[in-house]
């Protein structure tokens, strides 16, 4: 870059977004995160300028404090944000006619799950052309720890995003709780996909697929809601319902 041209970025300087970015940036190389002296050291600034910055990083959910209080880390609110818009919207005209024709296939009904700060969220579904069916309502929020989906997408998360989740659960219970279910993701991700009995409606079984990314964690999960249809007995079998979803799934994946 020339000297013309960066006199010109010069004169367009904002000192205090520059100051906050600078912190969002050493925190996202930080996975355990950094104190307050730390970011002052590394940023050769004075501790209330980083002091203000860091409250209003907090007060707007970009950073999080540790329990202890002495330690900051980045928040999911800008990985939600930077899945929000385009990727999602992308990802969502994508699976739309293919969960469609599943559905119209197997006379089941399906929905398309993101992780969103903290929570599973339903930003798309797919109904059968039946009467009778089950369904999700778009926009829905699930508990990531006792849904099929949410387990699904926690199990394909790497350890430092797990850690960013855990960072805006913020609470001793909701780690306690993931702890409980580790073996069950891990069995998740080593499957590759997870099937089993609904753990809020008796008779229904979830079976959930992730779509993958580059790096092998879920960019959202696709979940089936199985019901054994009594009236086309010869569309009841889970396993199939479950090839077809692993290989729709496959086919939005971006490995």
């Amino acid at each position: 870059m020339n000297d013309q041209a960066d006199k010109g970025l010069d004169r367009y300087r904002a000192p205090a977004l520059d100051k906050g970015l600078d912190i969002l940036e050493l925190l996202a190389d930080a996975p355990k995160g950094l104190t307050r002296s730390e970011l002052v050291k590394a940023m050769g600034r004075s501790p209330s300028e980083i002091y203000r910055m860091l409250e209003r990083l907090v007060a707007r959910s970009y950073v999080a404090r540790s329990p202890e209080g002495d330690r900051y880390e980045l928040t999911m609110k800008l990985f939600v944000l930077a899945h929000r818009h385009t990727p999602v919207r992308r990802i969502v005209s994508q699976a739309t006619p293919l969960m469609d024709a599943f559905a119209r296939r197997t006379h089941q009904s399906c929905q398309l799950v993101i992780s969103e700060h903290g929570t599973a969220t339903v930003v798309a579904q797919a109904s059968p052309p039946d009467l009778w069916e089950f369904k999700v309502r778009v926009g829905a929020e699930l508990d990531p720890l006792t849904t099929s989906s949410g387990l699904t997408l926690l199990a394909f998360q790497e350890p430092e995003r797990r850690q960013q989740t855990l960072a805006v659960w913020r609470g001793g219970e909701m780690a306690a709780r993931l702890q409980a279910v580790e073996a069950e993701l891990e069995t998740i991700r080593a499957q590759g996909y997870r099937i089993g009995e609904s753990q809020q409606l008796r008779g229904l079984k979830d079976i959930s697929t992730p779509i993958i990314d580059q790096n092998g964690e879920a960019l959202a999960v696709i979940t089936c809601p199985f019901t054994e249809r009594l009236d086309l007995p010869e569309l009841s079998d889970p396993q199939d319902v479950l090839r077809q979803l692993r290989e729709m799934a496959e086919s939005l994946s971006l490995r």
